[in-house]
């Protein structure tokens, strides 16, 4: 039996597991879709599909994120001179 049953020539979701809705932006924090694109991505076409692939880069800059942890606590700008 051959794998190519199996194999779809379909652009894939950019879901990366990190599934948290930014609360403002009201966008995915791991892949950058909303949520009705998220709920349709299975029925979209291929051009509908790379569309959206072409406009996540320019959503992903649009977020500001939170620098909280390790990282800011070694960031130069948080220091505090005593």
């Amino acid at each position: 039996m051959s794998d190519e049953i199996w194999t779809r020539n379909e652009i894939e979701s950019p879901c990366i597991r990190v599934c948290v809705i930014h609360p403002a932006a009201q966008i995915c924090v791991g892949c950058y879709r909303s949520l009705a694109e998220i709920g349709s991505w299975s029925a979209m076409s291929s051009d509908e599909r790379r569309k959206i692939m072409a406009e996540l880069p320019a959503r992903a800059s649009t977020l500001v994120k939170r620098r909280g942890g390790r990282a800011a606590r070694l960031s130069p700008d948080s220091a505090t001179e005593g």
